[in-house]
């Protein structure tokens, strides 16, 4: 009987990492001489999943995302982790932004990812289950063409693959 390999595609994050990126964000916002006596604020409400960022104006909005993106790419997550959902007016003249933490991959999103694999014509097949995708095949090198190729393309989630056997 042949050996069947297998690997997941999943958009879960490392929330330690998250999280250790938004407290050097905090970090630098209170050393930095462009946010000093500034009201800027980065709150990350975990049980909602939101990041919300609030300064005086849409310029310090700007830079204080940067930072956030800075930091994230550099803990080793992407950037695509955040979704903006609005960006408002806050009381006190001041501006709000909300991103929404992205950690799962939509259904729409998943059926597509299951489309691009079956028109690759590799000898593989792609199952949804639940919050991730699994991928079996008989060669590994089957699988490493699909990653290679999934990696390849954009996709709104960011995605990981995990669990090669």
């Amino acid at each position: 009987m042949a050996k069947e390999y297998s690997f997941d595609i999943s958009a879960k994050i490392n929330m330690q990492s998250f999280k250790d990126a938004i407290n050097l964000v905090d970090r630098e916002v209170t050393n930095r001489f462009d946010f000093k006596g500034t009201n800027s604020e980065v709150d990350y409400k975990e049980k909602d999943k939101l990041l919300v960022l609030v300064t005086q104006s849409d310029y310090k909005l700007d830079a204080l995302k940067d930072i956030v993106i800075a930091k994230l790419l550099k803990q080793g997550l992407s950037s695509q982790v955040l979704s903006e959902q609005k960006v408002e007016d806050a009381s006190g003249g001041m501006r709000k932004a909300t991103f929404k933490i992205v950690d799962y991959i939509e259904s729409k999103e998943a059926k597509k990812i299951v489309a691009e694999i079956k028109n690759l014509k590799l000898k593989v097949t792609a199952q949804i289950e639940g919050d991730t995708i699994r991928v079996k095949g008989a060669k590994i090198d089957d699988l490493q063409a699909v990653i290679a190729k999934i990696r390849s393309m954009t996709w709104e989630a960011p995605l990981v693959f995990e669990n090669m056997r």
